[in-house]
């Protein structure tokens, strides 16, 4: 078990870590004024490396988390993603932008692979832990909407990279100084037996990649389009960055407690019966955000990021069921690796989709994709409550 200050860090890295992996999104159409781009969809492209860099750099980060230790893995996330961040603060120019990015999604990746098994060990609750987890996650987000549009107001877009960056070099001194220590890596530890002996590991594997692939590219595909897309929908109400900000947050921030949610039924019910209920919703809200506009889309796309955010929690949930502690950074990383690596795609087609087809036709492409996501989910083995970890 954790102390709490450990438990508030991790919880809070994973803040930090969707933070930043959204501020240039966030930013991206100041961005693109002082650089002289006149559509911010040019510049969109220039973020894809940091969200490969964010998946693929999984794998080898799993390998030392496992081997080398959680605790000083972590370490180095606080300090290597904050650094990063000051240095996307200081470019002048798109591929100076892009490149610094890229940085910045190398440190990024660390987080998932590494925050999440540390923060579960030792759990009687793993599902709550993850839930609270998600939420901390998906509140970065809201951070960002919000932090960056009041910055980008009142400052520049470079303190919207800043700011974070030191907060997060000072989170790092914290964990140094106060999270729990192990006493062995995980992968020296004796494996406790955990898992679900007569199910084949590798199908819930692949089917978890698969499933996380198409999750991923579903989150990429609305957390880095929902700012432009809002401004979009709300053209005859207001166009003021701070505003659309804050609206943004209030989505991002209520959405989140469905993680809070389904953290909690993950400890009580089968988690194949949930995942499809989730994404079964999730279908139904994002056909319907075709077809409002205005104050109706603004309804209805806290329907669909609710179910968006609620599915984030399943893929660490099987982790956890089906996965030793010893192994567990291991074999996050490599399905982070590929879900998260093939799905950056999501990010480079935004711009080409929404200057040729425009926003509906990018909803109707999310939808599609959560439809892929529910065949999937529907090919998992039934589950019985999960072990203590």
């Amino acid at each position: 078990m954790h102390n709490p200050i450990t438990r508030l860090l991790l919880n809070l890295g994973h803040a930090l870590d969707h933070m930043f992996m959204l501020i240039f999104a966030t930013a991206v159409t100041s961005i693109a004024t002082e650089y002289g781009i006149q559509r911010w969809e040019d510049l969109m492209p220039y973020s894809v490396a940091a969200f490969f860099c964010f998946g693929i750099g999984s794998l080898p980060v799993g390998k030392l988390g496992d081997q080398w230790g959680r605790r000083p893995m972590m370490i180095i996330f606080f300090a290597g993603i904050g650094a990063a961040a000051i240095l996307v603060s200081l470019t002048t120019s798109p591929i100076q932008l892009a490149l610094a990015l890229a940085v910045l999604g190398c440190f990024a990746s660390i987080y998932h692979p590494i925050g999440v098994p540390m923060l579960v060990q030792g759990e009687q609750r793993p599902g709550w832990a993850i839930g609270i987890n998600g939420l901390a996650g998906n509140l970065g987000l809201a951070a960002a909407a919000i932090v960056t549009g009041f910055l980008i107001k009142y400052f520049s877009w470079r303190m919207a990279f800043l700011v974070p960056g030191i907060a997060s070099l000072v989170c790092g001194v914290l964990f140094a100084m106060y999270a729990t220590r192990e006493s062995a890596s995980p992968a020296k530890k004796k494996v406790s037996g955990g898992g679900n002996a007569g199910i084949s590991i590798a199908k819930v594997l692949l089917i978890m990649t698969m499933a996380s692939t198409a999750g991923s590219a579903l989150f990429n595909f609305s957390t880095s389009s929902n700012y432009e897309l809002l401004t979009n929908r709300f053209q005859q109400i207001s166009q003021d960055p701070a505003y659309i900000g804050a609206l943004l947050a209030a989505v991002y921030a209520v959405a989140s407690l469905t993680q809070l949610v389904v953290g909690n039924l993950l400890d009580k019910y089968s988690l194949k019966i949930l995942f499809i209920g989730v994404i079964a919703a999730q279908v139904a809200f994002l056909v319907l955000s075709t077809m409002t506009d205005g104050w109706g889309f603004y309804a209805v796309q806290f329907l669909f990021m609710a179910t968006i955010f609620g599915a984030v929690p399943f893929n660490d949930a099987i982790i956890v069921r089906f996965v030793d502690d010893s192994m567990r950074s291991r074999i996050a990383g490599m399905r982070l690796a590929i879900s998260l690596g093939a799905s950056s795609i999501a990010v480079w087609l935004i711009g080409p989709v929404v200057k040729q087809a425009g926003f509906t036709a990018l909803l109707w492409v999310m939808a599609a994709i959560s439809v892929v996501t529910l065949i999937v989910v529907g090919n998992l083995p039934n589950t019985p409550k999960p072990s203590k970890s």
